[in-house]
């Protein structure tokens, strides 16, 4: 092998190694609050809540394996209301 080819060799190499590290996954948990200020029995929002978990797992986020999500409502109905 001449020196030439063993340099192209190990610089191709050099060059892929960030790549594959980069690919590999580091088990980290996200998390995502999810803050709505409206009572938890409201339908209209939890349907909304939902279509936002399913859009994240079309794109790879899967619940409780590399996202968290942590849910807060209120309490009080005339929260979410507008004045």
């Amino acid at each position: 092998m001449k020196r030439r080819e063993v340099i192209t060799l190990l610089g191709g190499a050099a060059a892929a190694w960030p790549i594959a590290a980069h690919a590999q996954q580091s088990g980290r948990v996200r998390r995502v609050g999810i803050v709505m200020p409206y009572a938890k029995g409201d339908l209209e929002n939890q349907a909304r809540v939902q279509a936002f978990k399913q859009e994240l797992a079309k794109l790879g986020w899967a619940d409780g394996r590399t996202v968290q999500f942590d849910e807060h409502w209120t309490t009080d109905s005339r929260a979410g209301a507008i004045k």
